[in-house]
């Protein structure tokens, strides 16, 4: 079993930045990728960004590109995202999740095996 916790998230102004961490625990832990996922109110989950554990090989969704930045820990079994230049519209609830049995369909959430809790991330305007 793999426990994920996340951390980080709060409330920012727009243009600001945050860094929200995802510590794994429990089993061996060795996925195939990490990914970030986020949830706004009354809106489907939806892909933003994941990192291939292996390699580093990272992906983002285009609204996201070249704001936020993925990265991995792997002695500490952590992924990280770094916020920048935040806007109203990434107001959501953020999930980190393990892929560990192969895939490359990152966006998809129902490939992820485990999920953290979910932390707020609020960006005021």
């Amino acid at each position: 079993q793999v426990q994920l916790v996340e951390s980080g998230g709060g409330l920012v102004q727009a243009g600001g930045s945050l860094r929200l961490s995802c510590a794994a625990s429990g089993r061996t832990f060795s996925p195939y990728a990490m990914g970030w996922f986020r949830q706004a109110p009354g809106k489907e989950r939806e892909f933003v960004t994941a990192i291939r554990w292996s390699g580093g090989y990272t992906f983002y969704t285009d609204s996201v590109k070249g704001r936020f930045t993925i990265s991995r820990d792997n002695a500490k079994n952590t992924v990280y995202l770094q916020m920048n230049s935040l806007k109203p519209e990434d107001t959501a609830v953020y999930y980190c999740a393990a892929e560990l049995s192969g895939t490359t369909y990152y966006t998809r959430s129902t490939e992820y095996e485990y999920w953290g809790q979910g932390t707020q991330v609020t960006v005021s305007s």
